[in-house]
């Protein structure tokens, strides 16, 4: 299963795994481009409507996900926005923690129990400019940063993947999980966001000219390599914006484990999730 699966990186990653045979969900909040990808993919392909941004929309997906899946081997985490104005999801969240971070801690809360293999969740390098405050997570106080909130989202998303991991081991569970990061793609995630994103995505269209089937590896590999039994995957190229898939490096705020555990609370209070283990 593939969240954000009708463009870039997401659309790239859901095409290989159909190609290499694997039945593929494509959960996506405008299931008319989930069609055009579904009829890419061929009838391995499942479109099912998921907007990450309403908790609502986030438990009808799961619950009407259980009518068709019994299992699904691999959650992708990958769905999210980039760098936009300051906006309020319907649960009031801001809408780049709701949607990159709350809305997949809620998925992956919900149809954790139907993984049988692993859980990959797609963070950024970006995550190293990030800080998740812990008071203050939908910039309710602070001024506002658009930049700032993408990067406090994907380093949410990189604790939570850590944190995942340590709560399944303890529980005894043989579901893994691990983050991956694309490094630089060509996609309009980062295009048109009105900071010094839009400098770096021009500066990788002249110079890297990497594609999104070139940004997936790393979440393909991430979602398949047998040996994996954790960690996070990116390219091992200069500064990770390019290459081919290793062992990525990640800040010491995404490795600090009780930061980790008190996000978890915090979101399992506001999203209302809890996950059982």
């Amino acid at each position: 299963m593939v969240t954000g699966p009708t463009g870039g990186v997401g659309e790239a990653t859901a095409i290989a795994l159909g190609a290499a045979g694997a039945n593929v969900v494509l959960a996506c909040r405008n299931v008319d481009k989930g069609a055009r990808v579904a009829e890419t993919i061929g009838p391995r392909a499942s479109v099912h409507r998921l907007d990450l941004s309403e908790l609502a929309s986030v438990r009808k997906f799961a619950c009407g996900l259980r009518d068709t899946h019994e299992t699904i081997d691999v959650l992708i985490n990958n769905a999210g926005v980039m760098a936009v104005p300051l906006q309020r999801t319907a649960d009031g969240f801001e809408m780049q923690m709701g949607t990159n971070y709350f809305g997949h801690f809620a998925l992956t809360g919900l149809v954790l129990d139907m993984v049988t293999d692993r859980v990959v969740t797609v963070s950024s390098a970006a995550h190293r400019l990030g800080r998740v405050d812990l008071d203050d997570p939908n910039w309710e106080q602070r001024r506002y940063h658009r930049a700032a909130a993408y990067a406090q989202s994907k380093l949410a998303n990189l604790m939570f993947s850590f944190e995942l991991a340590r709560r399944l081991d303890a529980s005894g569970s043989t579901v893994r999980s691990l983050a991956a990061h694309p490094g630089y793609a060509a996609t309009e995630v980062g295009s048109h966001t009105g900071t010094w994103f839009d400098r770096l995505f021009g500066f990788g269209k002249k110079i890297l000219q990497r594609t999104p089937e070139q940004g997936a590896e790393s979440v393909l590999y991430a979602a398949t390599e047998p040996g994996l039994r954790g960690g996070y995957i990116g390219p091992d190229g200069f500064l990770e914006l390019y290459g081919s898939p290793h062992t990525a490096g990640c800040s010491a705020r995404a490795r600090d484990p009780e930061a980790a555990r008190r996000l978890w609370e915090l979101s399992e209070r506001v999203t209302g999730v809890q996950f059982g283990l």
